[in-house]
């Protein structure tokens, strides 16, 4: 049931790098741990880099091939599911990351390969 297109990915990639980079701050982020604000700041604003210079129909300059972005996407996952464990998160600092990192994670493996009509 991979239901995840291209298109899809591409529509979901602005708003989510958006909310790395402001929900740490509505949430009040940072009790545990100062990374535990900055490193979803940081992250946003990569995710927002990615998504601009990533080849699909939303992207920009379109240099960063779309498999390549999934795999950072996956590699976010992994830091973020990690991240309240390597850097003692406490609390909502730690839920937030491993929240996050369980629907990229999610929406990674939902994804589904193109297929290329000749």
């Amino acid at each position: 049931m991979k239901f995840v297109t291209k298109q899809i990915h591409a529509y979901l990639d602005y708003p989510v790098a958006i909310a790395l980079l402001t929900l740490p701050f509505l949430l009040g982020l940072g009790n545990s741990h100062p990374l535990a604000l900055w490193l979803s700041v940081l992250v946003g604003i990569a995710a927002f880099i990615l998504t601009l210079l990533t080849d699909h129909h939303l992207g920009v300059l379109r240099v960063i091939p779309y498999k390549a972005h999934l795999m950072v996407d996956f590699a976010v996952a992994i830091v973020f599911i990690a991240a309240p464990f390597a850097l003692s998160f406490q609390g909502i600092d730690a839920f937030y990351y491993w929240i996050n990192g369980g629907a990229v994670l999610t929406v990674v493996s939902l994804h589904r390969a193109e297929t290329v009509s000749l």
